[in-house]
């Protein structure tokens, strides 16, 4: 039975991943975690999931704290802290803001949680990944994101309306950023079993349609109800299921990929990973032409963005241990 603490949990999308987390049969104890001032607030989610709890008859606990010592003990710490994405903002626009909290949070969990795994939530999530792996000093099968996950349910939900069929007969999924680069794999997308190009309405699919409904979504919930708050918080409660459970599933998460995808690499980045109780490996895989220049494509904008990133932050650290 394990323990999952939420950093951020007095978010929208922290809030309901507690609630999605607390049907996982394996956790025993739900930690929220917010900023010193949330007290009240944090308190008052906890009595409401306690309510739930009593209406579902679920069996986990669920405690609060301000203060990160009370991550001792955790098996998986999600970090949704950060500063929100506008609506007409872009995730990477985010990148220098949320570095510094996700640098600082990481290096914390590693204090007062050294055995536990990490998974990023927080935008960029690419990119926020590496920071998180960097800073808390952990391994990288123990530092992962959520990466293209959401965005492989999207995808698969839109291919399963096109074809009239149900979701769970859809089998794709979406490797790359967690953003405007983002690659589907067609050519490891199929119906039923059968390959999606050998259906012959596979011809009339309005695949470029459907991918820039996939790319917007996120923004266009946010500018309708302010936030995304199900698909995240019920795509992070499978992952932390498939973890938790020992399941061997191969999801699409952001992680460290070094050779693994056509020797290209060295980067947190979303990739088809094995998920079990030890962690997050990455798949070796072998893709399309085009695809495969797709993704370098993806892999090469992401570690430039990476690589300002940790270089602003390190030049950050190096100015305020010079002040007076």
């Amino acid at each position: 039975m394990a323990k999952v603490t939420i950093i951020g949990a007095t978010g929208r999308v922290g809030q309901y991943a507690a609630l999605s987390i607390s049907r996982i049969p394996y956790v025993r104890e739900i930690q929220l975690y917010g900023r010193d001032g949330s007290q009240s607030f944090l308190d008052g989610i906890s009595r409401d999931l306690i309510d739930s709890f009593a209406a579902t008859g679920t069996a986990s606990q669920v405690k609060w704290s301000c203060d990160l010592a009370d991550l001792q003990g955790s098996d998986v710490v999600i970090i949704t802290a950060g500063v929100s994405r506008r609506p007409d903002q872009d995730r990477l626009d985010l990148a220098h803001e949320n570095a510094k909290i996700v640098a600082d949070l990481s290096k914390k969990v590693q204090h007062y949680a050294p055995d536990a795994m990490i998974m990023m939530v927080t935008n960029p999530v690419d990119i926020m990944t590496s920071v998180a792996l960097q800073y808390s000093g952990k391994k990288p099968h123990q530092v992962f994101g959520l990466g293209t996950h959401l965005d492989s349910m999207r995808l698969k939900s839109l291919i399963a309306s096109f074809f009239q069929v149900h979701v769970s007969e859809v089998h794709t999924r979406i490797i790359g950023e967690h953003g405007e680069s983002m690659v589907p794999l067609w050519s490891a997308t199929t119906i039923g079993g059968i390959q999606i190009s050998n259906l012959p309405s596979f011809g009339d699919l309005p695949i470029d349609d459907i991918m820039e409904k996939v790319r917007l979504s996120g923004q266009q919930i946010i500018a309708s109800k302010g936030a995304t708050v199900w698909g995240p918080g019920d795509a992070i409660a499978t992952i932390v299921k498939t973890l938790l459970g020992n399941e061997n599933r191969i999801l699409t998460v952001s992680a460290y990929v070094k050779s693994e995808v056509h020797n290209i690499g060295d980067v947190c980045i979303g990739v088809p990973a094995r998920i079990n109780r030890n962690g997050v490996f990455p798949v070796s895989i072998r893709l399309d032409p085009l695809e495969v220049h797709a993704f370098q494509g993806s892999v090469e904008r992401i570690r430039k963005l990476t690589s300002e990133v940790l270089k602003n932050l390190e030049q950050s650290e190096g100015s305020s241990h010079s002040e007076p």
